[in-house]
């Protein structure tokens, strides 16, 4: 509903990278520049020239959007899709000062209104919200971007990608967008509950349709078909399926220590002690996302009182005083205890990075983490367990794109969400994103070898294991019981 939405906007982070104050005015900062062709150099940078050129920091927005304008109807100029990146030798459109003041006046980073940031081709534009920023997420959907602008040339695709694990920026801005009839062509969420965040019988566009014109159904696995209804319609189209609950291990740190991987949580605790006794980060952690504490008291919670009393305690048939909670709370407690001390400095990725890099023996997170480890090449060295206590469980994570009702493109919008339902766009995409497809037919043999396992395993398990909904990436439970577990479990931690 609205009010829960307002809720939602006032505890938010907005745009982490539209973060600008907007100034009233440049007018009169310095002489009044005429514009003029630019070729970046070594030592530039968007603010930096639009300190030079316009006397104002903040105007590099002017830019930029300038310069994406150029590009659609002359591809010398750059195309920027991140304002904080920008190749030495591209040809930059610096627009005269009266045209920057003009755009900075009607700009509002706040609002999210990105569109005017690019160009439009004679088919429009394309706007895909979504929170895939870092290496391995964005060469994923950088693969169904390619067969998009390959068979529709003539509509401008932007990648209005805001970072944030879990997406707990990018909704906030999701929802601005939303309320103010201003919304993404689509935009990205998780399969389930995630979608009553966004009222969706007001604010979005049923997919059945889609999802029958493409033959994909018979293809969809059950588990996952049955997680998209709400109250008859289905409102996700599904590009993967993550296993939420995976301990990446560094085996070279753990051939140094002596250590053996652990299933249970009393072998953990042992390997822990004897990890620490070498000066070995036991369990990588990263918190400054907001959801990876959550995140792992699940996994935690799953492990110690089992895969059906894990979805009662959701579902209301076992009590939260169930002495296999506390049980639950006293190893998490325990876990904590082998993070990194600066945990709070880091995000999921950074987490992840500590076991690449041989910082950490293990880190416990969703196989999104998979995507940083091909990315970086460490598929030789960085592995895959169960978590203890998790052998057998399969927390279902799927991200999947949405089209709300007042999409300005929405025949664009169904051509992208179509596009996903592909066999050929799931594989090129989870092979670099650490997901198995959310179709049961890919042939994961085509993967490339050094990750071919992986996937194999995962899909294998996927179709063996007890499926587990996982609360903290909303499928689990309604918007409002996963922000307040998550609330619960940051302030225990």
């Amino acid at each position: 509903s609205l009010h829960i939405m307002k809720k939602y906007i006032s505890i938010a982070v907005l745009l982490a990278v539209l973060v600008a104050v907007v100034p009233a005015s440049m007018v009169g900062a310095v002489p009044a520049f005429q514009g003029e062709d630019y070729t970046v150099q070594a030592d530039d940078w968007l603010s930096k020239l639009a300190d030079k050129f316009y006397g104002d920091t903040t105007a590099y927005w002017a830019i930029m959007s300038a310069t994406n304008k150029a590009n659609v109807e002359d591809a010398s100029y750059a195309k920027i899709e991140n304002p904080d990146t920008i190749d030495v030798g591209a040809k930059l459109l610096i627009p005269p000062q009266d045209e920057a003041v003009a755009f900075m006046a009607d700009f509002d980073p706040a609002a999210g209104n990105i569109d005017v940031l690019f160009g439009s081709g004679e088919g429009g534009q394309m706007l895909v919200g979504n929170w895939w920023t870092a290496g391995g997420e964005f060469a994923g959907v950088n693969e169904v971007y390619k067969i998009y602008r390959a068979e529709y040339p003539d509509v401008e695709l932007v990648h209005a990608g805001i970072a944030g694990g879990a997406g707990v920026n990018f909704q906030a801005a999701n929802l601005n967008k939303l309320i103010a009839g201003d919304p993404y062509d689509a935009f990205m969420l998780h399969a389930g509950l995630e979608a009553e965040l966004y009222s969706p019988e007001e604010f979005l566009t049923p997919v059945d349709d889609i999802l029958a014109e493409a033959g994909v159904l018979d293809v969809m696995p059950e588990d996952l078909t049955a997680l998209l209804k709400i109250r008859g319609n289905t409102y996700t189209v599904p590009l993967n399926i993550h296993r939420g609950n995976v301990m990446w291990t560094n085996t070279r740190l753990l051939e140094q220590a002596g250590v053996a991987v652990p299933t249970t949580f009393d072998e953990f605790f042992a390997a822990c002690e004897a990890l620490q006794a070498q000066g070995i980060v036991p369990l990588a952690q990263g918190t400054s996302d907001g959801f990876e504490l959550g995140q792992t008291f699940e996994v935690a919670l799953a492990g110690t009182v089992g895969a059906d009393n894990v979805k009662g305690l959701f579902n209301g048939s076992v009590p939260w005083s169930d002495p296999g909670v506390t049980q639950a709370l006293e190893n998490y407690k325990k876990m904590l205890d082998c993070t990194n001390e600066d945990r709070g400095t880091l995000n999921w990725v950074g987490a992840t990075h500590m076991v690449i890099n041989d910082q950490a023996a293990f880190n416990i997170m969703g196989d999104w983490a998979y995507g940083e480890v091909i990315n970086l090449g460490a598929t030789d060295y960085v592995t895959w367990n169960s978590p203890p206590g998790n052998q057998g469980q399969f927390f279902l994570v799927s991200d999947g794109f949405a089209i709300p009702k007042q999409a300005p493109n929405p025949e664009n919008a169904r051509k992208f969400v179509e596009i996903i339902t592909r066999k050929e766009a799931q594989e090129a995409f989870n092979q670099n994103k650490g997901s198995i497809c959310a179709r049961t037919d890919c042939d994961y043999s085509t993967f490339p070898a050094d990750r071919r396992a992986y996937f194999q395993g995962s899909a294998d398990d996927f179709a063996t294991n007890a499926i587990i909904p996982m609360v903290t990436h909303g499928s689990g439970a309604i918007p409002s019981w996963q922000q307040q577990f998550g609330q619960i479990v940051t302030q225990f931690s």
